[in-house]
């Protein structure tokens, strides 16, 4: 039952990546094709899916430390993979989404994952991603020209 959940999570996910964020990244996508200003109505949008994150997290770690109790599971990686890009969104627009006062669970959850010893050395740098992210914009600003 709770790999179907963490199936069904994971998709969801994807599936809502795709549909909104047609480039590599959640946030890229929107960051290249909005300003600023307009990114708050995006930021909003992702809020409120890291607070039905958070509330999912809560009922599936059952006080543990990962989605699937002690250790860290299918969901965690699925989900960990995006903790770079969300952050770099965050550097990008100057703006706080994976706030500890809305989602302090999900917070803590995605400090835990990050500093992980199976995972801290390969998840990319939000910097890094960021000068991705920059030139992404920069492409995408020639070809709109």
């Amino acid at each position: 039952m709770r790999q179907t959940v963490a199936g069904i999570w994971v998709r969801d996910a994807v599936e809502i990546d795709t549909a909104r964020y047609s480039d590599c990244s959640p946030l890229s996508a929107s960051t290249m094709r909005q300003e600023r200003e307009e990114f708050a109505a995006v930021g909003k949008q992702i809020i409120e899916g890291l607070e039905l994150l958070e509330e999912a997290f809560v009922k599936s770690s059952k006080g543990k430390g990962y989605f699937g109790g002690d250790s860290i599971g299918y969901l965690d990686i699925a989900l960990g993979c995006f903790l770079g890009w969300l952050k770099a969104g965050e550097i990008t627009a100057d703006a706080k989404l994976l706030d500890e006062a809305k989602t302090p669970k999900l917070a803590e959850w995605a400090v835990r994952f990050a500093s992980n010893d199976a995972v801290k050395d390969v998840l990319p740098q939000p910097e890094k991603l960021v000068e991705i992210l920059k030139m992404l914009q920069a492409k995408h600003r020639a070809a709109a020209k």
